[in-house]
C-alpha cells in the first residue's frame, strides 16, 4: 500500500542531541528502540539509479521491508512515496505490492545486501490543540565494509492536522539547538561509503509530467535547489572544497532563477526578501569563487601567495556565513514557505498555480528566449556590464531548460532539447569565461594587487576580442536551433 508521508528532517551533532534531550521540549519519557536496517541493491546499483531505496529493518523480533521512491514534489525535503510489507527474515520479498520487479526485470534476483544502518531511536508524540506530530531522534551510524558515517537526526512527521504544526515545532527545537534542515537520507549515507569521497553534488534530475500543476512544479524545483545547496554546504563546512563551493553557488543561482521564472505563480512580500538574502549569500560565495579562478590561472610566486591568502580569508567568510543563524533561518523560512506559504491559497494566482506545468513551461521558455535575444544584440558593441546582463539571461534560459526539460523528453522534442541545450551551454561557457576576464581586474584592484608583478597575465586583454567573437558565433548557433517547447 502506498502512503504519502509529511516529514521534516533536522540534522545535529551528538553534543547538540544531548542538549536537545536535556531541553525539556519533549513531553514525558520517549519510547526507545534499537534498530538495524540492511539496505539492498544490485551489484551495479540499479535501484539507486532509479531513485529507489530498499531496506529490511529489524526491531526486536519484527522485520519490515520498506521501499522508498524519490518521486514526489520536493522529495528529499518533505515527503517520499513509501511501500511497507512485513517479512520473515533478512531476504527481500518482491511481488505485486512493490515496484522493484518492474524496475529490475530479469535482474531482480541479483539483489544483494549493500550496507547497513544501526541506530538507537527515541520517539515522542507531541499533541497540540489541532495537530499531532511524531518526533524521532536517531543516533547511530551507516556502515559499509570498514567505513562508517555518523547518523544524528531528528524527524518530525505529521500524524494529523495542519503542516504548519511541524514547522512550529521545528522552530522551537531550533531555538534550543542550532539544527539544520536535513536532506540526506540514511540510504544516501550508506551509498556514499561505497564509492570515492564526494567533492561536490550537482543538481538532481527534475522529473515533471503532464499531470503536474505549475505550483507543484515550483515546489519540486525549489526543493531540489535547497537540497543541492545543503549537500554542498556540508562539504564546505567540513573541508572548504572548491568544487562544493561552486555547486553551492550554482544551487543558489538556480533557486533565484526559479523564483524569477515562477513569479506569476508566487505572491507576497516574502519573495523579495528571499531574493535579497539569496543574493547576499551568493555574493559571499562569489568572492571565494573569483579567487579560486584567479589562483588557478597565476604562476607560483608572490602574487599567487597573496591571492591564496586572500582566498583563505574569503573561505573563512563563507564558512562563517554558512554556519550562521542567518542562513539557518533563511533555509527554515524557505522550507516552510514552500510547504505552507500564502502563495498556495490566494485567489489572485489560483489560475496560474493550477495551470499545467507544460503550458507554463512553454510560456516561460518563450519569454526567456525573447529576453536573451533582447539582451544580446551585437556583443561587440555592448559594454562589459551589458554583456554581463546577456550572460545572466543565457543562464536563466539554461536553468529554465533544465527545470522543464522532462516535459519535452520524447520524440523530436527530445532531440531538439539536446541540441538546444548543447548550444546554450556553449554560449554560457563563452560568456562565463569572458566574465572571468572582466572580473579579474576588479578583484586585483580590490586587493591592491594591480601593480604586483605577474598581474598583467591575469588581465589577458588579447583574449577578450576572441571570446566576444566566439560568443557571437555560439549565440547565432543557438538562435538557429529549433525550439524544443513549441
Amino acid at each position: 500500500m502506498v502512503a504519502q508521508e509529511i516529514e521534516l528532517k533536522l540534522v545535529l551533532t551528538a553534543a547538540e542531541a544531548d542538549t536537545f534531550l536535556s531541553s525539556g521540549l519533549m513531553p514525558g519519557k520517549p519510547t526507545a528502540q534499537k534498530l538495524r536496517a540492511i539496505y539492498f541493491d544490485t551489484p551495479d546499483n540499479a535501484l539507486l539509479a532509479a531513485g529507489i531505496s530498499l531496506r529490511i529493518r529489524r526491531a526486536g523480533n519484527k522485520r519490515i521491508q520498506t521501499i522508498k521512491g524519490a518521486d514526489t514534489p520536493g522529495a528529499g525535503l518533505f515527503a517520499r512515496s513509501e511501500w511497507e510489507v512485513p517479512v520473515r527474515d533478512d531476504h527481500p520479498v518482491f511481488d505485486e505490492r512493490t515496484p522493484v520487479p518492474a524496475i529490475l526485470g530479469d535482474t531482480v534476483n541479483s539483489v544483494v545486501a549493500a550496507f547497513e544502518v544501526k541506530v538507537e531511536r527515541l520517539t515522542w508524540t507531541v499533541e497540540g490543540d489541532e495537530a499531532s506530530v511524531e518526533v524521532v531522534l536517531d543516533r547511530g551510524a551507516a556502515i559499509a565494509g570498514g567505513r562508517q558515517s555518523p547518523v544524528c537526526e531528528i524527524e518530525l512527521e505529521l500524524k494529523h492536522g495542519e503542516q504548519s504544526a511541524v514547522f512550529a515545532l521545528a522552530r522551537k527545537i531550533a531555538e534550543a539547538v542550532p539544527v539544520r534542515i536535513g536532506v540526506m537520507t540514511k540510504a544516501e549515507r550508506g551509498y556514499a561509503l561505497l564509492g570515492s569521497v564526494r567533492k561536490s553534488y550537482k543538481a538532481d534530475p527534475i522529473r515533471l509530467d503532464e499531470t503536474t500543476a505549475s505550483a507543484a512544479a515550483f515546489q519540486a524545483i525549489a526543493g531540489l535547489c535547497i537540497r543541492q545547496y545543503r549537500l554542498n554546504e556540508m562539504l564546505i563546512l567540513e573541508d572548504s572544497a572548491p568544487e562544493a563551493l561552486h555547486q553551492a553557488r550554482v544551487s543558489l543561482r538556480r533557486l533565484r532563477s526559479a523564483l524569477a521564472i515562477f513569479k506569476p505563480v508566487l505572491i507576497g512580500g516574502q519573495v523579495p526578501h528571499f531574493q535579497s538574502e539569496l543574493r547576499w549569500l551568493t555574493g559571499v560565495l562569489g568572492e571565494a569563487r573569483d579567487l579560486d579562478v584567479l589562483v588557478g590561472r597565476v604562476r607560483p610566486g608572490d602574487l599567487k601567495d597573496r591571492l591564496q591568502a586572500a582566498r583563505e580569508q574569503a573561505y573563512e567568510s563563507v564558512r562563517m556565513a554558512a554556519d550562521s543563524g542567518r542562513v539557518r533561518v533563511l533555509l527554515f523560512d524557505l522550507a516552510e514557505w514552500l510547504a505552507t506559504g500564502a502563495w498556495l491559497t490566494v485567489e489572485e494566482t489560483r489560475t496560474m498555480r493550477e495551470l499545467p506545468a507544460k503550458a507554463f513551461a512553454q510560456q516561460s521558455l518563450h519569454s526567456l528566449r525573447k529576453r536573451l535575444k533582447k539582451r544580446v544584440g551585437a556583443l561587440k558593441t555592448l559594454s562589459d556590464e551589458q554583456r554581463h546582463e546577456a550572460r545572466k539571461a543565457a543562464k536563466r534560459l539554461r536553468y529554465g531548460a533544465e527545470f522543464f526539460g522532462s516535459l519535452f523528453s520524447s520524440g523530436k522534442r527530445s532531440r531538439r532539447l539536446r541540441k538546444f541545450t548543447a548550444s546554450l551551454e556553449l554560449l554560457q561557457d563563452q560568456l562565463g569565461t569572458l566574465n572571468d576576464l572582466v572580473a579579474a581586474p576588479q578583484v586585483l584592484e580590490r586587493l591592491d594587487l594591480m601593480r604586483q608583478p605577474g598581474s598583467e597575465t591575469l588581465l589577458a586583454h588579447g583574449k577578450k576580442a576572441k571570446l566576444i567573437s566566439a560568443s557571437e558565433e555560439a549565440y547565432v548557433d543557438l538562435m538557429d536551433r529549433e525550439n524544443f517547447w513549441s
